[in-house]
């Protein structure tokens, strides 16, 4: 028996005008997954994650979401979708439970209070039930837009950078929340520019300019690159960075605090380069294992947006 994909398309496209914004996209997520895109800005990450959720229709292209056609069953899927935007759109001048109550009323629900009641415990609002959204930290708002998100209890969760300016504390505690929903089976698409949020999910999608480049666990995705990586530290590692790039075989090289590093496809040419080059100068070299975003700028080296600029 088949892999019983919440989301299964092939060949999705779509333009904007003469844009064409999303190319034969395809892609498979399991039930309760947490799968993250990635890409630069203006690349087509949030067109796609709207048109797997039936949110926006494809120009063309086939498949299903939570057993739905995408195309003709649009209106239903997004019934079974809670929808995060990356800009608080709630309303500042209603308290937490206000704004609760609103959108369970949009969403047609009878017999709102237990439900709301049950979306303020579930993430933490009681006690601020009656404050104001407009007097709400950046975390806060993120955990009442969450909550506003979860009233209909959706199957499919899309949250577009839901952690953009929030402080660091709350970004851990906003994860650990969506790995405790992905537990009870709610499948999440999110799209983030974090790494460190990258590597909490499942899978990974990487999108430039329309063009799904890789997709897979992120040890799946820094392996598919094959870039060999080294630190170079010492008194006068700073400052090097301009020269390490005239090296052959070096691709990547990137400060890290007081240290370089510096990585290649080519690992022997790239390792003979750095060691006549730490000896001359008197610094230290050591072979380090290639990074998520390494991958990432590697793989974002060899894409050129069409455009111009962002979409």
């Amino acid at each position: 028996m088949g892999e019983p994909w919440v989301i299964d398309v092939a060949g999705l496209n779509k333009h904007f005008g003469d844009k064409h914004v999303v190319k034969d996209l395809a892609l498979q997520v399991r039930p309760g997954e947490i799968f993250g895109f990635l890409g630069p800005n203006g690349s087509g990450k949030t067109t796609s994650i709207r048109m797997l959720c039936g949110l926006l229709t494809p120009d063309s292209g086939q498949g299903t979401c939570l057993g739905l056609d995408v195309i003709a069953d649009s209106a239903a899927i997004k019934r079974q979708v809670g929808y995060m935007t990356q800009k608080f759109s709630l309303w500042d001048d209603l308290t937490i439970a206000e704004n609760l109550e609103f959108v369970a009323r949009m969403f047609g629900m009878r017999d709102r209070r237990p439900v709301v009641d049950q979306a303020l415990a579930e993430l933490g609002l009681q006690g601020r039930r009656d404050q104001l959204a407009g007097t709400l930290s950046g975390g806060w708002k993120q955990r009442l837009a969450l909550a506003s998100c979860l009233l209909h209890q959706p199957r499919l969760l899309l949250l577009d950078e839901p952690t953009a300016g929030v402080d660091p504390k709350a970004r851990r505690e906003f994860w650990e929340e969506i790995h405790a929903l992905s537990a009870r089976g709610i499948t999440i698409l999110v799209s983030t520019h974090y790494m460190d949020e990258a590597e909490r999910c499942h899978r990974l999608a990487y999108i430039a300019y329309g063009n799904l480049l890789v997709s897979g666990t992120a040890p799946e995705i820094v392996a598919s690159q094959r870039l060999h990586t080294w630190e170079i530290s010492g008194a006068d590692s700073q400052g090097l960075a301009a020269a390490l790039r005239q090296l052959p075989g070096a691709q990547l090289v990137a400060s890290f605090g007081s240290t370089l590093h510096v990585s290649g496809s080519d690992g022997a040419t790239l390792h003979a380069a750095l060691t006549a080059f730490v000896q001359k100068r008197g610094l230290r070299l050591a072979a380090i294992e290639t990074s998520l975003e390494d991958a990432f700028i590697h793989l974002m080296q060899g894409s050129q947006d069409p455009f111009g600029g962002g979409a």
